[in-house]
């Protein structure tokens, strides 16, 4: 028969400095297409990052004029979720793994 005394304490370990550089390792990227105007683009940015308009608008000038911009950099499934959100409103949006 156990005693509640003798139940080992769970091992917490602490997360790494690598492990946590590994969790925000995916780049969000929007790229340039022919479709979408530059305030809906502008919109969106907004809409999916609660960006103020100022910063959406540098993004989206980023896209215009270099092809594509990198909104941001997060963990794998953050990164879904936005390249997701971006895709829902017709963007042309991708993750990769940050280098």
């Amino acid at each position: 028969m156990r005693h509640a005394l003798d139940i080992p304490e769970p091992v917490v370990e602490p997360v790494t400095v690598a492990e946590r550089v590994e969790d925000s390792g995916y780049l969000v990227i929007c790229w340039d297409d022919p479709v979408n105007f530059m305030e809906y683009v502008t919109h969106v940015f907004q809409t999916v990052f609660g960006w103020d308009k100022a910063k959406a608008q540098k993004h989206m000038l980023e896209v215009h004029n270099q092809g594509r911009s990198v909104l941001t950099r997060e963990g794998f499934e953050k990164a879904e979720f936005h390249v997701h959100c971006l895709q829902q409103y017709h963007l042309l949006a991708t993750m990769e793994r940050a280098e």
